[in-house]
C-alpha cells in the first residue's frame, strides 16, 4: 500500500494496493511508488484533508515522545504518550479505508463489480485491527 500527497494545487491521497515498486521524478524529489495495474482508489477530498490533519497532528506527538526520552521521563509517561500516537495513526488509515469503501458502495450501486476492491479493503482493514 502507498499514500502518495501531491502537492501545492490539490492535496491528493492515493490508495494502491499490490503490484510492484517504481521510482519516479517529481517537482519533490524522487518518489517511490507502488504500480498496480488496475484502478486505484483515491481518497476523497474531505478524508485526504482530515487524514493528514491526524498525521500531522501525531508527527508533533512523536515529536513530544522524543523529548520526553531526551528530557529523562518517566517510562509509563512515554508508553502512554506512544499509545496515543498510535491509536491517531490506527484513526488516520481506518479514514483511508472507509474512503474507499464509500467508493466501493457508489460503484457497486452504478452497477460495477467490486469484489476484487472489498477484498482488497478487508486486507487493509485486517492490518490495523
Amino acid at each position: 500500500m502507498t499514500h502518495e500527497a501531491m502537492m501545492p494545487e490539490g492535496l491528493v491521497l492515493v490508495l494502491v494496493c499490490g503490484g510492484s515498486v517504481r521510482r519516479s521524478d517529481t517537482p519533490w524529489g524522487k518518489v517511490d511508488r507502488y504500480v498496480w495495474k488496475g484502478a486505484t482508489m483515491r481518497v476523497d477530498e474531505t478524508a485526504t484533508g482530515e487524514v493528514i490533519k491526524r498525521l500531522r497532528r501525531a508527527e508533533g506527538q512523536i515529536r513530544g515522545v522524543i523529548g520526553m526520552l531526551e528530557d529523562g521521563r518517566d517510562c509509563a509517561d512515554v508508553v502512554t504518550q506512544l499509545a496515543a500516537v498510535s491509536r491517531a495513526l490506527d484513526r488516520a488509515g481506518f479514514k483511508i479505508i472507509a474512503s474507499g469503501l464509500q467508493q466501493c458502495v457508489t460503484a457497486a450501486e452504478d452497477g460495477e463489480d467490486q469484489t476484487v476492491n472489498l477484498e482488497r479493503m478487508e486486507k487493509l482493514f485486517l492490518s490495523l485491527a
